[in-house]
C-alpha cells in the first residue's frame, strides 16, 4: 500500500494548497495512507510554524477530513516538532502530549543555525562540517533517546546544500542508529532531497543499510508543501527500500505502529 505521512498545510506559513486539495491529489496517486505533520508551535524560529492557538483547529479541520475520507484513503494527524539539542526546554506540552497519530522528531537546528534554509547558507562556510555532522548525529541521537517521537524526520538533511556525510563520523552514526532501534522509531524515507541541490531522498541508501542491519523500520514521506510536490519521488523512493532489503513499511495510529507490505 502507498504511504506518505509527512505533509504540510497552509498553517506552518511556508505552505500554500488546503488539506483536502492535498488529499485529493493522494487519491488521484493511488495513496491509500496519507498523513498531515505540520510543523509544531514552539517559541522559536515562529515564521516558519503554527502557533499554539491554531493546534485545536488543526486537529479538528484533519479530524473531518479524515472523516469525510472514511473508505476512500485513510487521513492520519500527526505533528513534525523541531529537536533542538540543548534547547529541549522549547518544547511545548501541549504538542508532547496531543492525541495524534505520530509525531516526527527533526533536527533542523545546531543551536540557534538552521541549517538547512537557504537563508542561513553563508554559514557553511565558516563551519567545521565534520564538528557539524558530528553535532547533527548526536542531537539525532539524544532526539531518540528523549522517547517523545515515533519517527526520524528525514534523516541526514544536513547533507541539503551537497554537504554530505563523511566516513569518518560513523561511530556517531552508529551510536544514533542504536538509540534509534531501542527507541522502537522508525525512519521516513523523504522524497523532499530530491527536489533540493542534493538531488537525493533522505537519508543515504549507506545510512538505510545501516538501519536495515538494526532492523530500524522504514515509512514514506514526500514531504509535500504545496500540491504538485504531493506524492513527487515516491517511485525513487520504493526503489531504494526495495534495494536495501525492506519489504514492509509502518504507518502509525495513535501512537501505535502498524505494519503494512511494500
Amino acid at each position: 500500500m502507498r504511504v506518505d505521512l509527512h505533509n504540510h498545510t497552509p498553517r506552518c506559513k511556508h505552505a500554500s494548497g488546503s488539506p483536502s486539495e492535498f488529499v485529493a491529489r493522494a487519491k488521484e496517486l493511488g495513496v491509500g495512507v496519507y498523513g498531515f505533520s505540520c510543523h509544531a508551535p514552539m517559541k522559536f524560529d515562529e515564521a516558519y510554524r503554527m502557533g499554539s492557538d491554531e493546534l485545536e483547529s488543526y486537529f479538528a479541520e484533519i479530524g473531518e477530513l479524515a472523516q469525510a475520507e472514511q473508505g476512500a484513503i485513510e487521513v492520519l494527524c500527526g505533528l513534525e516538532v523541531d529537536f533542538i539539542k540543548g534547547k529541549e526546554s522549547l518544547l511545548e506540552e501541549c504538542v508532547l502530549q496531543a492525541s495524534v497519530d505520530y509525531l516526527i522528531g527533526s533536527v533542523h537546528f545546531l543551536d540557534t543555525w538552521g541549517f538547512d534554509n537557504p537563508a542561513f547558507i553563508a554559514e557553511y562556510a565558516k563551519r567545521d562540517m565534520v564538528q557539524c555532522w558530528r553535532e547533527y548525529l548526536r542531537a539525532i541521537k539524544a532526539m531518540a533517546d528523549s522517547g517523545l517521537f515515533q519517527i526520524v524526520g528525514h534523516l541526514d538533511l544536513l547533507k541539503v546544500f551537497g554537504h554530505t556525510m563523511p566516513e569518518c563520523v560513523g561511530d556517531e552514526l552508529e551510536s544514533a542508529l542504536e538509540s534509534i532501534a531501542k527507541a522502537q522509531m522508525s525512519i521516513e524515507i523523504n522524497s523532499a532531497g530530491l527536489r533540493k541541490a542534493i538531488a537525493q531522498a533522505y537519508p543515504s541508501k549507506e545510512i538505510l543499510l545501516r538501519a536495515f542491519a538494526y532492523k530500524i523500520p522504514i515509512t514514506f514521506s514526500s514531504d509535500a508543501h504545496s500540491i504538485e510536490q504531493v506524492g513527487a519521488g515516491y517511485e525513487q523512493c520504493l526503489e531504494l527500500a526495495r534495494e536495501v532489503g525492506y519489504t514492509e513499511c509502518v504507518i502509525y495510529r495513535k501512537k501505535r505502529a502498524i505494519t503494512l507490505g511494500l
